[in-house]
C-alpha cells in the first residue's frame, strides 16, 4: 500500500504540475471554453498513452540513442509548441469567439501530437515507470497497473486544468483582459517547453 500511495502522489505531482500539456489545456479553456477543449484533451490523453507505451518498453531510449535524433525531435516539438502558442495568443475572446468563424480550438490530432512532442511527458513517464514497483516479479502486470493509475490521474488532472482555464475566461470577459490572459498562457507554454528542454 505504501508503494501504491507513493506512486499516486508522484503521479499527481508529475502529471499535474505546469507543463506544455497542462498549460495548453488551461489556455484552450480560457481561449475557447471547456466544451470546445474536450476533443483536444482527448488527443492529449491518447498521445500520453502512446508515450507511456514507448517509455515502458524502452523504445524512447533506443530512438534517442540514434545519432542526431534528439535535436531533430526537440526542434519538431518546439516548433509545434510555438505554433500552438501562436494559435492561443491570437484566439478571440470567448465573447467574440462565437462570431469568429475562423477561430478553431486545437484539435484531437493537435493534442495527440503535443503529447508525443512533450519532453515533460517522457521524463515523467520514465521516472514513474522505472522508479516504482507495484506488482513484484510480474513486469507486465506492474506496467499495466501503473498505466491504468496514471491514465485515471491524468484524465482528472487535465480536466481540472481545462476547467480552470475556462473559469478564468468567464471571470474576465473584457476584450483586453481576455487577450492578456491568452497571451500570458501562450508565453507560459513556450517557457514551459524551454524549461523542460534545458533540464
Amino acid at each position: 500500500m505504501e508503494g501504491l500511495l507513493a506512486f499516486v502522489l508522484a503521479g499527481l505531482a508529475l502529471t499535474g504540475s505546469p507543463g506544455p500539456a497542462t498549460l495548453s489545456l488551461a489556455a484552450t479553456g480560457a481561449a475557447f471554453g471547456a466544451r470546445r477543449g474536450l476533443v483536444y484533451l482527448a488527443g492529449i490523453v491518447a498521445g500520453v498513452v502512446v508515450v507511456m507505451a514507448l517509455t515502458a518498453t524502452g523504445v524512447t531510449g533506443l530512438v534517442l540513442t540514434l545519432p542526431g535524433a534528439a535535436p531533430v525531435v526537440a526542434t519538431l516539438a518546439a516548433g509545434y509548441v510555438v505554433y500552438l502558442a501562436w494559435r492561443i495568443a491570437t484566439a478571440p475572446p470567448l465573447a467574440a469567439a462565437a462570431a469568429a468563424a475562423g477561430a478553431r480550438a486545437p484539435s484531437l490530432a493537435g493534442g495527440f501530437f503535443l503529447a508525443l512532442a512533450n519532453p515533460k511527458a517522457y521524463a515523467a513517464m520514465a521516472a514513474l515507470f522505472s522508479g516504482f514497483v507495484l506488482v513484484r516479479e510480474r513486469p507486465e502486470a506492474d506496467a499495466l497497473l501503473k498505466a491504468l493509475i496514471l491514465l485515471a490521474l491524468m484524465i482528472v488532472v487535465d480536466l481540472v486544468w481545462l476547467l480552470a482555464g475556462a473559469a478564468l475566461a468567464r471571470a474576465f470577459r473584457d476584450h483586453r483582459m481576455s487577450r492578456a490572459i491568452n497571451l500570458a498562457f501562450a508565453l507560459l507554454l513556450i517557457a514551459s517547453v524551454g524549461f523542460a528542454l534545458l533540464r
